[in-house]
């Protein structure tokens, strides 16, 4: 006699979340483990995948760099069952550290497509200029000759830099990849290209405009501060090829 199985549907869901303080010290893979221990303390019913070695299904949009705080990180999870986003922020955050917030849980499709790590496209960073690279927290102001120089280092032909991999390192384009650059009373605003096509980190240009400038990028000390993660907004749509954070999607 066949026996047959009720499968139930697939919840998944977006974690949101801020990471700062000294919690910006830790590496991608340390965050990992964190929220894996956070899950369980939390109670939060987070599917395992099969075999003889079962772990958490969970995915990050995009690993953030040492020493880089953010508020706009993103993981997405898949649940056994479904459960209250407003429970589910407030039971993760019982058991977190100082430096780590949830922010938002969002009920998310269940498609390859909409994850995060496949969908992720920019991101936006605040770059600060620091008194000296021993404090993330002690800042001064730009020099007011900088706004120009900004514009005058956009308006280049091409932004060639040298981009290093773990395999390899090549002269890279990148004025592509640098969606806005500007000036503003809390620092200097970048939106860059972010994902698996395209990935562009904020300290690359900061050295590459530091080298235009004619400083050297080791003598001068900037803090990078991560504002959100986007998506383009699908073809066909009336927003086509915007984008549009994570968290609103």
């Amino acid at each position: 006699m066949l026996k047959t199985e009720r499968r139930c549907a697939k919840v998944k869901a977006r974690i949101k979340f801020r990471k700062y303080g000294v919690m910006r010290f830790i590496g991608h893979l340390d965050v990992m483990r964190y929220f894996q221990k956070a899950m369980r303390r939390a109670g939060i019913p987070i599917a395992f995948t099969g075999g003889y070695s079962p772990h958490m299904i969970m995915s990050f949009a995009q690993p953030l760099g040492v020493g880089v705080t953010s508020d706009g990180e993103y993981l997405d999870i898949e649940l056994k069952e479904d459960i209250d986003p407003a429970r589910a922020v407030r039971q993760l955050n019982d058991v977190m550290a100082e430096g780590m917030e949830v922010v938002g849980f969002n009920r998310i499709p269940d498609d390859k497509k909409s994850s995060g790590m496949t969908i992720v496209a920019a991101a936006s960073y605040r770059v600060t200029l620091l008194v000296s690279a021993r404090s993330a927290n002690v800042t001064r102001t730009f020099p007011d000759s900088w706004e120009a120089k900004i514009e005058e280092f956009l308006n280049q032909k091409s932004i060639v830099v040298l981009k290093k991999t773990k395999r390899s390192e090549a002269e890279v384009d990148i004025k592509p990849m640098i969606y806005q650059m500007r000036m503003e009373d809390e620092g200097i605003y970048l939106f860059l290209a972010a994902g698996s096509e395209q990935n562009l980190k904020p300290d690359l240009v900061m050295r590459a405009f530091t080298e235009f400038i004619k400083e050297d990028p080791g003598r001068v000390p900037f803090h990078y501060h991560r504002i959100d993660m986007y998506a383009r907004t699908p073809k066909g749509t009336e927003a086509s090829g915007r984008f549009i954070s994570l968290g609103k999607l």
